[in-house]
């Protein structure tokens, strides 16, 4: 079975539910999607594959993965975003980030997938980019293309993931709500020992600090069941793993941190490249509040981008910016904190129970039991 962007919203706007709708308490105003796609002109698609059951047969499946991509301007503005990129632990991959890093610049999309697939995402991000004037014939191409590992629900070495469902994911971004848990990249992820993927939410600060949008994407795999908390809450202490789960799955004290998080943070906020890494460096702390130490198997690896300054790589130049001040920076980092922490949160409780390769199942975070453990903690 092969769904579609459009079919992976339509799923999870039956809707499901979201951690604000379990009485999860957050702090921060989000936007009118809490989303990343509040931030104007983002856009997000997903390309969602399942396909199969049973034991493993490599090539064959069960396969449980995708491909997110997240457009800085859409499909229809070319202009490059100013960027910073960050990594917590580097146990994980992420492209294209030496010339983020060297020029200040993200010129196309981000992409996000399984751990094996990200060379044909990259290579056909660079084919989509010619497609769509994003490059010039006589150019080179470097795109962001980032990873977590879902090889305990899929036929990772079974490279199920192709150039039309990057296509599709690219080709399909919108605005709007975005499709979370079981989507995407994130189809096959675990977050917790619970069953992880794509979350969002947002942040708008207030008008005296600038007014501005901070968006938070995650593609969340990580962490162990123990440390799991939300809004402060034991979760993972009150919610162990049953006897069968804890023996092998991610997320169990056996195997430890294994997983990893991939956080893409966009705001309208002018920002400078150097901000935009003190940013994504702020990404941590969100993902802190949650549980993880970012442990020596996790791939924890963020990028940030602004989509203001939009002329700022004319050429020749010189070119006129702006820029927020340091001193006003600081309600930037608490929103981006704030959206992280949401976002995760999102993932785990848009995702429901999945069962992939070998029989192996992952089982969703239980609404009923966050709730109970909400009231009994008083938040």
């Amino acid at each position: 079975m092969f769904l579609s962007a459009q079919v992976a919203m339509t799923q999870n706007d039956s809707r499901i539910v979201r951690a604000r709708d379990l009485g999860v308490p957050f702090d921060g105003t989000p936007g009118a999607f809490n989303a990343i796609t509040d931030v104007p002109g983002v856009e997000v698609g997903t390309t969602t594959i399942i396909r199969g059951d049973g034991p493993l047969k490599v090539g064959e499946g069960p396969v449980r993965t995708g491909v997110t991509a997240v457009l800085p301007r859409g499909k229809n503005d070319t202009h490059p975003t100013y960027a910073g990129w960050f990594s917590l632990n580097g146990n994980g991959e992420m492209t294209g980030t030496a010339w983020v890093e060297e020029s200040g610049l993200l010129e196309g999309p981000i992409g996000i997938t399984n751990t094996h697939s990200v060379g044909v995402v990259r290579d056909t991000i660079i084919q989509w980019a010619l497609r769509n004037k994003f490059v010039k014939e006589d150019e080179w191409s470097l795109p962001v293309v980032a990873e977590t590992w879902d090889g305990y629900l899929n036929d990772l070495n079974g490279f199920h993931v192709k150039p039309e469902h990057v296509f599709s994911a690219l080709d399909s971004a919108q605005s709007g709500p975005v499709a979370e848990g079981n989507t995407g990249g994130g189809t096959g992820m675990i977050c917790y020992g619970f069953k992880g993927g794509t979350g969002t939410s947002s942040r708008v600060i207030a008008k005296e600090d600038g007014g501005y949008t901070v968006g938070v994407l995650v593609q969340c795999n990580c962490g162990q069941r123990r440390l799991l908390t939300i809004a402060g809450v034991p979760v993972g202490k009150e919610i162990p793993m049953g006897a069968e789960q804890a023996a092998n799955a991610p997320g169990s004290n056996s195997r430890g941190d294994v997983g990893s998080i991939i956080i893409v943070v966009g705001t309208n906020a002018p920002l400078l490249p150097h901000q935009l890494k003190r940013i994504a460096r702020r990404a941590s702390m969100g993902l802190a509040r949650t549980g993880s130490i970012s442990g020596n198997g996790s791939g924890d690896i963020f990028i940030a981008f602004s989509t203001a300054n939009a002329n700022a790589d004319n050429a020749p130049g010189p070119n006129k910016v702006e820029t927020v001040s340091n001193e006003k920076i600081s309600a930037l980092f608490e929103a981006t904190v704030q959206a992280t922490e949401e976002a995760i949160v999102n993932a785990m409780v848009a995702a429901k129970t999945m069962t992939g390769v070998d029989g192996h199942t992952v089982p969703a975070l239980p609404h009923d039991e966050l709730t109970r453990l909400m009231k009994k903690y008083q938040r």
